[in-house]
């Protein structure tokens, strides 16, 4: 027998382009924190790599995101680096595989990737993606179309994401 409830609709996604290095970024996190408070399940929101060029470590960071995610614990690794953005800055790889460590996360298993760069593709082709949409600086939040830079600032960006967000969920509850 099929089950007769409709199927639930795909929640929004909001997009974060994000380097982990940066402060900007650390910054954005308590809108992030709001977000996923208010919303749940209801919107979807996708962290994508954005490594700078001028942040040395924010490359290695990104693939040790991947690895944390790999290990089911992405949003508090990202939450807990982001924090400490100046640590990175000063202790480079070495804190990545620490991080993993105070985490519980298999913290020789994030030392192998580094050195085994598994995660470099994914996070290439992120950054890739992130350039031929047009995004210059983190963060850059993507939703329903509409590209929001944060880079410059992140006055009013949570109000007009929730305005985009709201919009989204109520079309998508007009066609059910």
């Amino acid at each position: 027998m099929s089950d007769s409830s409709p199927a639930r609709p795909a929640a929004p996604v909001l997009e974060v382009w994000c380097d982990l290095q940066c402060p900007d970024c650390r910054t954005a996190l308590g809108d992030l924190g709001a977000l996923r408070a208010r919303y749940g399940d209801r919107l979807e929101v996708r962290l994508r790599h954005f490594p700078l060029e001028k942040n040395k470590h924010a490359f290695a960071a990104a693939q040790a995101a991947e690895e944390a995610w790999e290990q089911g614990r992405g949003w508090p690794y990202v939450e807990a680096l982001l924090g400490r953005v100046e640590q990175l800055g000063r202790e480079g790889e070495a804190f990545l595989v620490e991080l993993a460590r105070e985490l519980d996360l298999d913290a020789e298993e994030f030392d192998t990737a580094l050195i085994d760069g598994r995660h470099i593709l994914f996070v290439d082709a992120d950054q890739a993606e992130g350039k031929a949409i047009g995004v210059t600086g983190t963060p850059t939040y993507v939703i329903g179309g509409e590209r929001l830079d944060g880079g410059k600032s992140q006055e009013g960006l949570r109000e007009r994401i929730e305005e985009i967000a709201d919009r989204l969920l109520a079309e998508q509850e007009q066609q059910h």
